[in-house]
């Protein structure tokens, strides 16, 4: 299938989703040993549930089906959701982030500061040693850090008692 060809489709389904109140956040198709994956990816402010999903795969099933796929999932892409629209940065303004680089600069892959904003084509981010700038295309994934220090564990009780 032509790139065009896919490419309308995900607008489609990106249309799906907005009219049922979501944001498809990422569409991909991941080839694993046990055969290729078309995953969905869509939010929500309030959070994405399980009938969310299962309403949205529903919804885009018989449009997916033109595509070349083995297993389709939908999901939340969670709290750390990777940031790739310009929307998803202004949403996480003034959060920690880390950033890793396709290549290293100056010796360091991995940078984390506080996001300040995108300007002229970098990400801006606030840290320790000052103001840092990191071009936006030499930036391989960026996505919040999720503090779960504050979180306690829970007591799941013996999930493994016998009746």
């Amino acid at each position: 299938m032509a790139k065009a060809e896919v490419a309308a489709i995900e607008k489609r389904c990106e249309q799906i989703a907005a009219d049922m109140g979501y944001e498809l956040v990422d569409v991909a198709i991941e080839k694993e040993p046990t055969g290729k994956y078309l995953r969905f990816y869509i939010d929500r402010p309030e959070g994405i549930s399980l009938d969310d999903c299962e309403a949205y795969h529903k919804a885009v099933r018989q449009l997916a089906d033109a595509l070349d796929y083995d297993f389709m999932e939908v999901s939340s892409p969670g709290i750390d959701r990777p940031l790739k629209k310009d929307r998803d940065f202004e949403r996480a303004l003034g959060t920690e982030v880390e950033i890793k680089l396709f290549k290293a600069i100056d010796g360091v892959k991995v940078i984390t500061g506080t996001l300040a904003g995108l300007e002229d084509g970098d990400i801006v981010l606030d840290t320790p040693e000052g103001e840092k700038r990191v071009a936006r295309k030499a930036a391989a994934l960026v996505k919040p850090i999720v503090d779960m220090s504050g979180v306690e564990d829970v007591d799941l009780g013996d999930e493994t008692e016998q009746e």
